[in-house]
């Protein structure tokens, strides 16, 4: 892509993303959503491959729908209460509206089916963009509208979320589709608590975005989009496979590191909240989410890929990548169990 081309496009990214934070009337966060839109599908469809053109396709139209179910929620609102204010959204149908919109938004469940053949269809890179840049400025809006919406619809997307990141990722092959669905389950633990604690939210968001990034940058630099060419992924990059293993396993939420400290702190905030099984049914779709993990891990150090010698290619060259970005994700994603005081001090 020309460099002016995709700077306009990144622009545009950090445009839209800014003008929603900034917004409190409901017309300009639209905008900046549609900004948004716009921008990343020409990223989306560089590729002029028949996937790419479909994923694309796909995506502008469930964003389309969102973008139009949200304005009508707001012109709603407008219409009973008089209010354009987003914090003013205090009409109940105009509440469950825009919920679900926003949900279609970040694909929820059950708002999800487009989601892992969109991710599918575009490069690693953009498919980067989409998991987490994407879902700011619509998380953005949800945090501001949680306090009006019914408590029964967060709960219900949220536990149909994790069911299906769980459920969805058991039986399959491709990474993309993987990562997909193991977005879908985070954002429902997300979800879960934005009208609880939002603070703890904004952790889990800011703690996904970091092991995501961590998890797409290290496929892209051992080039691995399928479950089987991961068993060769050592030959290529030893040290990196080593530390994608602890990468898979934060993002399953096991101790001591990263990927364990929104999930500990969002039980238990649920529990002392009063709903110990909404809790307990959390708890237990994690262990789905955390089998398909684990296999993942199992392919990159316990199996041996056909027709590859016992040890390193002696023709591996170094890599072209960017290290500092990895780097940074790798250690964010890794390490930071132990900055959990820090954390809620900074978002209490």
């Amino acid at each position: 892509m020309n460099p002016y081309v995709l700077t306009i496009l990144l622009s545009s990214l950090g445009l839209g993303t800014t003008m929603t934070f900034a917004s409190s009337h409901w017309l300009l966060a639209w905008m900046g959503l549609e900004i948004n839109t716009l921008a990343i599908v020409p990223m989306m469809a560089y590729q002029h491959h028949p996937r790419a053109v479909e994923a694309t396709t796909k995506y502008f139209l469930t964003q389309a729908t969102a973008a139009a179910m949200l304005l009508f929620a707001s012109t709603t609102n407008a219409w009973i209460t008089g209010q354009w204010e987003i914090t003013q959204l205090s009409h109940p149908v105009a509440s469950s509206i825009a919920i679900t919109a926003l949900a279609l938004k970040i694909g929820l469940a059950p708002m999800h089916a487009c989601r892992s053949t969109i991710l599918q269809g575009i490069t690693l890179t953009t498919g980067l963009v989409l998991s987490t840049w994407q879902k700011l400025a619509p998380f953005a809006l949800i945090l501001q509208v949680a306090d009006n919406a019914h408590p029964y619809l967060l709960t219900t997307l949220a536990i149909s979320s994790t069911l299906v990141g769980g459920w969805g990722g058991l039986n399959q092959t491709q990474l993309r589709k993987i990562l997909a669905y193991s977005s879908i389950a985070h954002l429902g633990w997300m979800i879960l608590v934005a009208q609880m604690a939002p603070q703890m939210t904004l952790m889990a968001l800011i703690t996904y975005i970091a092991m995501t990034t961590a998890a797409f940058l290290t496929l892209n630099n051992v080039g691995s989009t399928k479950t089987i060419t991961l068993t060769s992924a050592w030959t290529k990059a030893p040290t990196l496979t080593a530390l994608a293993c602890l990468i898979l396993l934060s993002l399953g939420g096991l101790p001591p590191l990263t990927g364990f400290m929104p999930k500990w702190l969002i039980l238990q905030e649920v529990t002392s909240q009063g709903f110990p099984l909404t809790a307990t049914v959390m708890a237990l779709t994690a262990l789905l989410s955390l089998y398909f993990y684990l296999r993942l891990s199992y392919a990159m150090t316990l199996t041996l890929s056909p027709y590859t010698t016992n040890s390193t290619a002696p023709w591996r060259t170094t890599t072209k990548q960017p290290s500092l970005p990895l780097s940074a994700a790798i250690i964010s994603s890794t390490s930071l169990l132990p900055l959990t005081p820090t954390a809620l001090a900074l978002l209490a």
